[in-house]
This record gives C-alpha cells, sequence and structure tokens, in this order.
C-alpha cells in the first residue's frame, strides 16, 4: 500500500516583529535624505520599503492613507509618511516622520542659498544655472501634461482650464480666486453633471502577496485613529497656540509690517492653497514673493526651483529658499548677520508652510476618512485640479520667457537655452529621462557654453 506524498505548502513569511520607536526614528531620518524625485518617486521609495520589504503596512492600508493625503492640500508624500508614522506610533510617530522628511532638505537649501547668494556670479556656479534653467522650463511644461492627462477626462474639465489659463495670464487673476472659482464650479457641477466631476481611475488595483504586515488589512484601527471630539480639540487648540505664538514673536520682534511677519502670514496662506502639488501653488508663491512683496527676483525664482528639483525632499521647499534669499536681501537681523538673516527666514516659512499639514493629518485624519470617495467632496477638487493644469502652462509660459529673452523682448534672443529647453523636453516626453540625470546633462552643457563662450568671443 503506498501512501500519497503529502502536498507542501511553502510557508508564508512570519508576521514582521514589533517595531520600536526608535527603529522607526532611523528610518524616517534616512528617508529624508534619499526622497528624491517628487511626489511619485518618493511615494514610491515608501511602497518598497514600508509595503514590500519591511511590511510594515499592507498594500491596501497603505493605499487608503495615500487616498486620504491626495485629497488634502499639502506635499502628500510628505503627509503620507506622518499618516504612517502616526498609525504607528501616535502623535510623536507622526511629528517625526513628518519633520524628518522635511528637516534635511531644509539644511541642504539653507547650504545651497547661502552658495547661490555669496558665489552666484563666480563662472562655475554661474554655468551650473545657465544650463539648468532651461531645464526647469521643460520639467514645468511636462507638469503641466502630466496632470493635464489624468485630471482633464473631458470637454468640461478642460474648458476650466483654459479659463484659468485666460484669467491668470490676460488678466492677472489672484491663484486664490481662481481656485474659489474653480471649487464653486465643482460644488455645483457635481449636483447637476456628476458624471463630469466623478474622480476616477484611481491608483489602481491593489499588490499583494508581499506577506502579512505589522499593520494589515485586518488590524483593527488603533484607539488614538478614531475619532474623538476631545482629540480634535486638543490637536486644533494645540495647532493654534503654536501659530498664535510663533505669529506673536514675530510681530513683537518687528512688527506687521516686517519681513518675517509678512513671509509667516504668507506662507500658512500658501500652505492652504497647495492642491495639486508644488508646481500648482508656485504661481501663487510668485505673485506674492516675487510681485507683491519683492523678497526676490523673477530669475531668482527659476534658480530656486532648480535647486528644489535637485534637493531630496518635497518640491515645495522651494519656500525655504524664497524665504533664505529675502531674509538676505532684506536684511532681517542686520546688515552684518546676512546667512543667519536667510537662515531665519528659511525656518520661519518652512514652519508656517508644514504647520497645516501636520494639523490635517493629526485632526482631521479619521473625518476626511469618512468623506473619502462622496461626490459631494471630490467634485470640488476635481474642478481645482483641472484650473491647476492652466495655471501651471503659464507658469511654464513665464519661466520660458525670462529664460529666453533674460532681456525681455527687447532684447537677445538666447538660441542655447531655447536649444537645451527643447533636448530637455524630448528628453522627458520621448526618452522618459529623469529629473536628477537631465538636471546633470543640462547643467554640464551651461556650464561648457558658459567657460568656452569667451574663446569664441575673443
Amino acid at each position: 500500500m503506498s501512501l500519497a506524498t503529502p502536498t507542501v505548502v511553502p510557508d508564508m513569511p512570519a508576521r514582521p516583529a514589533a517595531v520600536s520607536f526608535a527603529q522607526a526614528l532611523r528610518f524616517w531620518l534616512k528617508l529624508g535624505f534619499i526622497s528624491f524625485g517628487g511626489p511619485a518617486g518618493q511615494i514610491a521609495i515608501m511602497h518598497t520599503e514600508l509595503v514590500e520589504r519591511r511590511r510594515w503596512i499592507s498594500e491596501n492600508r497603505f493605499l487608503h492613507a495615500l487616498n486620504y493625503c491626495m485629497v488634502l492640500p499639502g506635499p502628500e508624500a510628505q503627509q503620507l509618511a506622518t499618516y504612517i508614522g502616526w498609525l504607528m506610533h501616535r502623535t510623536a510617530g507622526g511629528l517625526a516622520a513628518g519633520a524628518l522628511f522635511v528637516l534635511p532638505s531644509l539644511f541642504i537649501l539653507v547650504a545651497l542659498s547661502w552658495i547661490y547668494l555669496a558665489f552666484g556670479h563666480v563662472p562655475v556656479v554661474a554655468g551650473l544655472f545657465y544650463g539648468i534653467k532651461p531645464a526647469v522650463t521643460a520639467l514645468v511644461v511636462h507638469a503641466a501634461h502630466r496632470i493635464g492627462t489624468r485630471a482633464l477626462k473631458n470637454r468640461w474639465l478642460w474648458g476650466i482650464a483654459a479659463a484659468a489659463f485666460v484669467a491668470i495670464f490676460v488678466f492677472d487673476t489672484p491663484f486664490p480666486a481662481i481656485v474659489l472659482a474653480a471649487g464653486l464650479i465643482g460644488h455645483v457641477g457635481g449636483r447637476g453633471a456628476p458624471g463630469v466631476f466623478a474622480m476616477g481611475g484611481g491608483h489602481g488595483a491593489a499588490k499583494h502577496g508581499y506577506g502579512p504586515a505589522l499593520i494589515d488589512d485586518d488590524t483593527p484601527t488603533p484607539a488614538h485613529a478614531r475619532f474623538s471630539r476631545r482629540w480634535l480639540a486638543q490637536v486644533l487648540i494645540g495647532a493654534a497656540a503654536l501659530w498664535l505664538g510663533a505669529m506673536g514673536l514675530l510681530l513683537a520682534h518687528g512688527g506687521v509690517q516686517h519681513t518675517l511677519t509678512q513671509m509667516g502670514w504668507f506662507f500658512t496662506k500658501t500652505a492652504l492653497l497647495t492642491f495639486g502639488g508644488a508646481y500648482a501653488v508656485l504661481p501663487y508663491v510668485y505673485q506674492g514673493a516675487v510681485e507683491q512683496h519683492h523678497w526676490l527676483s523673477g530669475a531668482q525664482m527659476i534658480d530656486g526651483l532648480a535647486l528644489g528639483e535637485t534637493t531630496p525632499g518635497p518640491l515645495i521647499m522651494v519656500v525655504a529658499f524664497v524665504g533664505f534669499v529675502g531674509g538676505w536681501l532684506k536684511q532681517v537681523v542686520g546688515p552684518d548677520a546676512l546667512f543667519l538673516g536667510g537662515a531665519l527666514a528659511a525656518t520661519v516659512v518652512t514652519f508656517f508652510t508644514f504647520l497645516p499639514s501636520f494639523v490635517f493629518i493629526l485632526a482631521g485624519g479619521p473625518l476626511v476618512e469618512a468623506t473619502h470617495g462622496k461626490l459631494g467632496f471630490t467634485a470640488p477638487l476635481t474642478a481645482i485640479t483641472a484650473a491647476v493644469v492652466g495655471v501651471i502652462l503659464n507658469l511654464a509660459l513665464f519661466f520660458a520667457y525670462h529664460v529666453m529673452w533674460p532681456q525681455g523682448f527687447q532684447g537677445r534672443f538666447d538660441a542655447v537655452s531655447a536649444t537645451v529647453a527643447v533636448a530637455a523636453g524630448l528628453a522627458l516626453f520621448r526618452f522618459k529621462v529623469g529629473v536628477m540625470p537631465l538636471l546633470a546633462a543640462c547643467a554640464a552643457v551651461g556650464l561648457a557654453v558658459t567657460l568656452l563662450r569667451p574663446l569664441f568671443s575673443a
């Protein structure tokens, strides 16, 4: 009598051991230094590390958190890190994850901003920026295309994008007014024509097979992540105290019209308008920082975006460059302490820009999760995203103008910059070249042209 050979079922990987706060802290610090590639790249890094490799959170729970962050104003990758840190280790975990996502970028940008202002006229530095500026123009055009292909699903949304472009390009309409108008159109349209404003697609089907996760699909929601009026009140009161305390210090230091006070108020508003990513809010930052407050010039704004593209962390960290340049040029702590003034202004700007993001996660998580997927909530966001496409296109034209006609339309057309911009666009659209290789190649071209030009003109 023969015995049947039993079927061998391979063992599933064991559920990961509990992660200590110190272990998580080390990972969040590492993430802050490797989070290149913009939101898509940063989210991909977190998925690889947290879902596939470490299995701290399941695929479905990760996507659930991501969908939540996508409907909030602010940098979604930083908010996603904050959310997962909060889910794992309560408030301290969320604060650590969110802060460490930003702080490395702040320190790097402060150093680069100082080099830019102190040595920006050195031929080597000037040459690098000469090549990077046209690449940034191509990146903005690519961002408009990328967001547009995802957001403009029908002719009505195309119409909203076109109207937003005309409003800001022709009539110089303030960005908040465009956001408000688009939101109202989406609110009304979501009731009258729900199919037009319904969000589509999502992020695709969940991929399983990585093994059980520490926070798995069936893991009960931790007590601290459930809605509580008391906790909501505590977070809102604490955040209000932080904001009022910081603003009070600025007012006591220099009064309402002081540069630091104006930066704190302006970037608080900026933080609440960052629907659609950093590229969407840059026109608003340009309107306020360049045209209204004159903290920096349009050319410097382009240079700041170039620096932001080459550093880890959220792209909205370009505001730290804006703050540093403004603090330096306005001599916020005196003419003998330019670096200190710039660093202080960059820190102030970063604090007021990111404070609302922490509030949205720590206080609003359970509330916003309950509304996710409901058309009454998502339709205004769909319309705002469509308007953002038109606004970004206007930003691309602004950058192209300043790069290709540095002295204005009455001046000389810069054929080299135009060629670099076209080549960069071809590399992005046709060959899918990454941001860092593209910027490195364009910087090398700009440096070569700058150093060789005197030889040919002699």
